[in-house]
């Protein structure tokens, strides 16, 4: 004899609401630690993201970062007025090119210790394997929304 199929699922709710509430309570527990190092985590981010690539145009850089032009132009301000980033001019006359400053490398360096803390705090009150589990429905979860929107995923992140 064959199982029974289970019921299919019930969605309640609206899913961004939902992962905007759980963003802005893990945005608010970084942000508190990295305040100690004059940072924000989406100012940590994008100065983590340059350190890992020489230089990126600021559309590569918008795709990795999954967000506009707009909106990524406005949160370089802050760091190039830092020092942090330089906007220069990229491979051809129309495009910029955004890079880590030497004053933005010793930036993300002293902000590290506090993001590892904040990290491993967040760890501790969910538990490893939790975290693990949620990294992968989240990494799995915006490629199936990249396949499902036919656009190409942007080069993992990693953060």
């Amino acid at each position: 004899m064959s199982q029974p199929d289970a019921p299919p699922p019930i969605i309640r709710g609206c899913t961004c609401f939902r992962l905007r509430r759980l963003t802005r309570r893990v945005t608010q527990h970084y942000d508190t630690h990295l305040a100690r190092a004059g940072l924000r985590v989406t100012q940590y981010s994008l100065l983590g993201m340059l350190l890992r690539a020489d230089s990126l145009t600021l559309s590569e850089l918008a795709a990795r970062m999954e967000m506009d032009r707009t909106t990524l132009t406005r949160n370089l301000g802050p760091l190039q007025n830092a020092g942090w980033v330089e906007v220069v001019r990229g491979k051809d006359a129309r495009s910029r090119a955004v890079q880590l400053t030497d004053a933005g490398r010793a930036a993300w360096d002293k902000a590290k210790p506090h993001w590892r803390q904040a990290q491993d705090q967040l760890n501790t009150a969910l538990g490893e394997e939790t975290v693990a589990e949620l990294h992968g429905l989240l990494d799995g979860t915006l490629a199936r929304f990249h396949l499902a929107l036919d656009e190409a995923p942007a080069a993992a992140a990693g953060g």
